[in-house]
């Protein structure tokens, strides 16, 4: 990832989004002091998200190594790692609404999948304090996690379309209308997905769901494009490859959620930035063939 375009786009964002943000903010009556800090938050932001694409494997190394040893002329007012974590709960509000300016646009094919996330060991579920009150148990095919799920919903270029943070007890069916706001054609799931209400509520917002069927359903034609086009529902499967492998979407080392957030939202980012995304590489003249819309 180039840090040039990286950071331009951060600061491009935050010049336009900080006044309007500040504008909106409640006024308090306490005396609170305003210095301030040495790095942007914009800089701040380049280097999360950076991190994200780095491939160290913890946030402390990768800036006490990495950054302090190779980056300090394009940050040369760093602070300590200390005051640095201190500054990352500030950009939890900035980085969500980037996320969303970071979205690609619907073709008129998705695919939806949640994916879990977990905060840490099954053995250590009752020793964990800093979730406590917000992190679930959950179930996935390889069995129990404590933490939560991120829904996704990406188009047929690998791109993100739609992102939910739920606890990690939430049926993967519920955010999925609140997801689907901005898409149109067909959205393709899992065997998770099946819901005769969730298709009829889908229908009417000119989203048709197309699932596998469960064991003991009866068999439905599909067309033979659906049918095509549901084999290829593992694309999001690779994202979600990507995002945790590659991107440190989950690790285990969180000391408040304020860090988790940003770190959860920064990797999300740093996907968008990866030029070779899965893709169903559909050419122009291939998307021209599938129907514009469902109706």
């Amino acid at each position: 990832m180039e840090i040039l375009r990286l950071f331009y786009d951060c600061d491009e964002f935050c010049a336009a989004f900080l006044p309007r943000w500040h504008a909106h903010l409640l006024a308090t009556q306490a005396v609170q002091r305003q210095r301030a800090s040495r790095l942007s938050l914009s800089e701040v932001m380049t280097l999360i998200i950076l991190f994200h694409q780095s491939g160290y494997r913890n946030f402390k190394t990768f800036y006490t190594a990495h950054v302090w040893q190779h980056l300090r002329r394009e940050f040369p007012r760093l602070v300590s790692y200390n005051r640095f974590v201190e500054l990352e709960a500030e950009c939890v509000v900035p980085l969500a609404v980037f996320l969303h300016t970071r979205y690609g646009r619907c073709s008129g094919i998705s695919f939806v999948d949640a994916t879990a996330v977990k905060v840490c060991h099954n053995l250590r579920i009752k020793a964990n304090r800093v979730f406590k009150d917000i992190a679930r148990r959950g179930k996935t095919s390889v069995g129990w996690f404590y933490g939560f799920k991120v829904h996704l919903v990406i188009n047929d270029r690998g791109e993100l379309l739609g992102v939910m943070i739920t606890p990690g007890n939430t049926d993967d069916r519920k955010p999925v209308p609140r997801l689907a706001k901005r898409l149109w054609g067909k959205l393709f799931g899992d065997r998770g997905y099946v819901s005769q209400p969730l298709f009829e509520q889908l229908w009417e917002h000119d989203v048709q769901l197309i699932t596998k069927l469960k064991k003991n359903m009866k068999n439905k034609l599909l067309p033979l494009l659906d049918k095509l086009l549901l084999r290829k529902r593992a694309l999001i499967e690779a994202v979600n490859d990507q995002l945790k492998n590659i991107c440190q979407l989950e690790h285990t080392r969180h000391r408040s959620v304020l860090n988790f957030l940003v770190n959860l939202l920064a990797a999300l980012i740093a996907y968008t930035y990866r030029e070779k995304k899965p893709s169903l590489d559909l050419q122009a003249t291939e998307m021209a063939l599938l129907p514009v819309g469902i109706f």
